[in-house]
């Protein structure tokens, strides 16, 4: 394990990965190939709550290259990036392209492939049934599992902190 970070006073941005983290990480396949999967509709209150109180940017940053994946973005109306392999690399993009410090930047991950983003940012959030690799590299750990609340629990939280701050 490495030192956890402190909850950022101030955050612009709020990254998030899909399968695992916005889903319950389980895919349902029919015959014809297309697949499904399980959100929490209290997740996209929680998002919605931190965009429309606090203004804070929120994007999906996605390896997976799926119309599920667009769809639910487009549901919750965030960009999201899809088919990315190397998210470090996306994650200096997208900083550079908004201008935004990574101090500023809070990203949830729950998978070995999300542990390259840890560095990049200000914060490091796992929901509770992540890799144990990125339970220990996180700098939170949240109580509810990815797909089951842990946005919403991560959204409350971001929100009664700020808030208190102001």
């Amino acid at each position: 394990a490495r030192q956890r970070r402190q909850f950022p006073e101030e955050i612009r941005l709020l990254v998030l990965d899909f399968d695992g983290v916005l889903t319950d990480d389980r895919v349902w396949v029919n015959e014809n190939g297309q697949e499904m999967v399980a959100a929490s509709r209290s997740d996209g209150m929680g998002l919605e709550k931190l965009k429309s109180e606090l203004g804070i940017e929120v994007m999906v940053l996605s390896r997976e290259s799926n119309p599920v994946v667009t769809a639910r973005c487009k549901k919750l109306t965030i960009p999201v990036w899809q088919s990315v392999l190397k998210k470090r690399d996306a994650i200096r993009e997208v900083l550079a392209a908004k201008n935004i410090s990574q101090d500023e930047v809070v990203f949830m991950g729950n998978d070995i492939n999300d542990l390259e983003v840890f560095p990049e940012v200000g914060f490091a959030v796992a929901p509770v049934n992540a890799n144990a690799e990125v339970l220990r590299q996180a700098d939170l750990i949240l109580s509810q599992e990815g797909g089951r609340g842990a946005v919403r629990e991560l959204c409350d939280m971001i929100i009664t902190r700020l808030k208190t701050i102001e």
